[in-house]
């Protein structure tokens, strides 16, 4: 009978979504971006609840949507951008009388839709071209993304665990900042600039950066009069100019050894690597301490080694351990001065802050920069031996991205590390290592070996990095970059404003390109 029961309401009870692509009922509200009307008709003779959770959201509570009395209908807005997963349970008995069809992306409107310092072979450049094209592509896709990405999802980042094309661009760019350490480094060195004027060098581009990270990118005038109360602490040039101090320390007080051409040893195949023991030595031990504190510090009402987001992730049981152990010391540290909307506030329902440039990620970033060191170091030694540099990128990215599978067990939730930007985990810089050697190696063969791309447009926003990042945060709101939209209900306008606004910054670096003006600190 209670079977038959469970068949019938199944059968009865159903669901009619209709987005602004489709006839709207009577009396319906006005959607807005990746939202669905939904409408719940019960034909029962019980009052029912209906229940939702996202299944993006991991291991999250049923959040209540709806109550639908007897022979009546009900009707709710919901958003459309990840799959939701209903439950339906008749009130007087509370019982779960069944879960119905998950509701995916539309792919319409009201729903998300897929868009889709020497060369090697050549003397006469004093640039690496792949270099600067693939600071300007990931430079290029920032800006794209931090307007918005024509409000997909897959362009914003991920509420938690997991990747989206927002999640990829900020590792690249430390990678190739430890590329570019190691080249530049190698041209002052052969300068004979001694140790004192580097760290000079390095200390006061550190500063600058901090300070524009701090001062001004913290700050628009929409933001009204000057107060302490909006200052965020963490950055991003915050964490881009520390992770630059501490690999420049490492190639000033560790990177000025030669590595020979020949060398009879057994570590002969590894010897860009062994020669260097003392900088892999201060890696390991920053990851050693990173995997520490992350795991084994306890902290308030949370468990020790807590990775999750809080809120009502997790069946609702640490609602503010959000970020584990790397949220609690930021905010023990920065206090309110620190990131105010995380990307998990929204589906989690999370009430504790969280930074994702905050300190303990930082230590990880340091790790995929000398990730990317350990590139330069490949492309100064194999520097007349095109064939050598592809192979090592190659084997760089199959070790990288074979430990990444093995942290995750190739799942998003459920490995032993998941794939998280928030707190820029050890399997998040493997994965992200991975990617990075796999595309610098491919633009390096088809830019410097084969020629058969210069790089543009990405090559002129790459010569001209602070510029555009800088420029792009202060003015990207302001006309014309930007307007305000007037069709809310369709992501085509959105769309064409964020292209429309990262082509215009490509545009004045390639104008300043043409002007040989490039702002250097």
């Amino acid at each position: 009978m209670e079977h038959s029961r469970m068949i019938q309401a199944c059968l009865t009870l159903f669901i009619v979504a209709a987005s602004t692509y489709g006839a709207h009922l009577q009396a319906s509200p006005v959607l807005k971006l990746d939202q669905a009307l939904l409408t719940f008709q019960n034909k029962l003779m019980d009052e029912v609840q209906v229940f939702y959770t996202s299944d993006y959201c991991y291991k999250c509570l049923f959040q209540p949507l709806v109550t639908v009395k007897p022979n009546s209908n009900a009707s709710a807005v919901m958003s459309t951008k990840f799959t939701l997963t209903f439950r339906i349970e008749s009130d007087p008995r509370n019982d779960s009388l069944c879960r119905l069809f998950a509701l995916p992306p539309t792919g319409k409107r009201g729903g998300p839709a897929s868009e889709a310092e020497n060369n090697p072979t050549k003397a006469k450049p004093k640039r690496l071209r792949s270099l600067d094209t693939f600071r300007g592509f990931a430079l290029t896709v920032m800006v794209f993304v931090n307007y918005g990405g024509g409000g997909y999802w897959f362009f914003q980042h991920a509420p938690w665990n997991g990747l989206t094309v927002a999640d990829l661009v900020m590792p690249w760019f430390v990678f190739i900042i430890g590329t570019s350490v190691v080249l530049a480094f190698r041209s002052l060195q052969k300068r004979a600039v001694s140790r004192l004027q580097l760290l000079r060098k390095i200390s006061w581009r550190t500063i600058v950066l901090l300070m524009l990270g701090f001062c001004f990118l913290n700050y628009s005038p929409r933001d009204g009069p000057l107060s302490w109360s909006w200052l965020r602490i963490p950055g991003v040039l915050q964490r881009l100019g520390f992770t630059y101090f501490i690999l420049s320390l490492l190639q000033t007080l560790w990177g000025q050894t030669e590595i020979p051409q020949t060398a009879p040893h057994w570590w002969n195949p590894v010897q860009d690597v062994v020669l260097y023991w003392p900088q892999w030595l201060v890696i390991v031990v920053l990851e050693t301490l990173w995997l520490c504190i992350t795991f084994l510090m306890p902290f308030p009402n949370c468990p020790t080694g807590y990775l999750g987001a809080g809120g009502i992730g997790d069946d609702g049981l640490y609602p503010n351990c959000t970020g584990g152990a790397a949220g609690y010391i930021d905010r023990w540290m920065f206090g309110d001065n620190m990131y105010r909307y995380p990307t998990c506030k929204e589906l989690y329902q999370t009430t504790q802050p969280f930074d994702p440039e905050g300190l303990l990620g930082t230590i990880n970033s340091v790790v995929i920069g000398f990730l990317g060191m350990q590139a330069g170091k490949i492309i100064i030694f194999y520097k007349e031996w095109n064939f050598h540099i592809l192979c090592r990128f190659l084997a760089w990215a199959v070790v990288l991205g074979i430990s990444a599978a093995i942290l995750t067990k190739c799942t998003r939730d459920g490995g032993f590390i998941p794939v998280n930007k928030n707190l820029w985990s050890l399997s998040y810089v493997a994965c992200m290592g991975c990617f990075s050697f796999l595309l610098l190696g491919g633009m390096f063969f088809v830019i410097d070996v084969k020629g058969w791309w210069a790089g543009q447009p990405f090559v002129y926003p790459g010569m001209n990095s602070i510029f555009v990042y800088v420029g792009h945060s202060l003015l990207g709101f302001y006309f014309p970059f930007s307007w305000e939209m007037r069709f809310h209900d369709s992501h085509w306008e959105w769309l064409f404003q964020s292209l429309w606004g990262t082509a215009l910054w490509v545009l004045i670096s390639y104008l300043l390109f043409r002007k040989s003006f490039f702002l250097k600190i």
